[in-house]
């Protein structure tokens, strides 16, 4: 479809383009030439042709640097260049093809003066020389959906360099045990255990912290 509608617009624009070219340059021409007569000048009277050479320009740029299909470029630059090309054949026969007492507007329209000075095989092989642009011959990349997941783009980990003094890391400090040794003693006091005399042995000493069973006593 973007073959089709570029085809339309080089046929359209060729045509366009020869009246605007032919409007600028022979309004332009005119009014300087007057300029030289008379021997002063009047700015404001360069503005319309100006404006019809600008616009054929921003056509010309458009269709020869925008990328759509080269097709549109082809058929313009062909449509402009050929008939320039054709004076080398037959030009009396191509002068008169062309129309050179139209009027537009009320003002002359001479089709025969870009024709005669080159301006058109200028233009014409602008446009050719856009069709060797390789990004014309690209397709459009296809956009994709608003949900398709994106996938991030991943860095690759480099392996760290291998160093002679390596050391391990450092292992975590310890929490110091802060609890106070403590050494169990007694509530109360041990009695001392008795002196023993010599004429006693062990096994007739009372018991420590006891008393002698009461009884009758030997009266011996």
């Amino acid at each position: 479809m973007r073959h089709l509608w570029s085809f339309l617009a080089g046929l359209v624009v060729a045509p366009v383009t020869w009246v605007l070219v032919t409007l600028g340059q022979d309004g332009s021409g005119r009014t300087v030439n007057r300029w030289v007569e008379i021997g002063t000048y009047s700015t404001p009277n360069l503005i319309e042709p100006a404006v019809y050479l600008g616009v054929a320009g921003i056509l010309l740029g458009l269709l020869g640097t925008l990328r759509f299909s080269p097709l549109g470029p082809l058929v313009a630059g062909l449509l402009l260049a050929v008939p320039y090309l054709w004076l080398f054949v037959a030009p009396f026969t191509v002068r008169d093809r062309v129309p050179g007492d139209l009027k537009l507007l009320g003002d002359p329209l001479p089709l025969r003066q870009p024709l005669d000075n080159g301006t058109l095989f200028l233009i014409g092989m602008l446009l050719l020389m856009a069709v060797f642009s390789g990004q014309r011959w690209r397709s459009r990349p296809v956009a994709q959906p608003d949900g398709a997941e994106l996938t991030p783009a991943v860095a690759p980990v480099e392996p760290a360099a291998a160093s002679s003094d390596w050391s391990p890391p450092p292992a975590p400090p310890r929490d110091p045990d802060t609890a106070p040794l403590t050494l169990a003693y007694p509530d109360t006091p041990t009695e001392p255990l008795p002196r023993r005399t010599g004429g006693e042995s062990p096994w007739s000493a009372p018991p420590r912290g006891g008393a002698r069973p009461d009884g009758p006593t030997d009266p011996r």
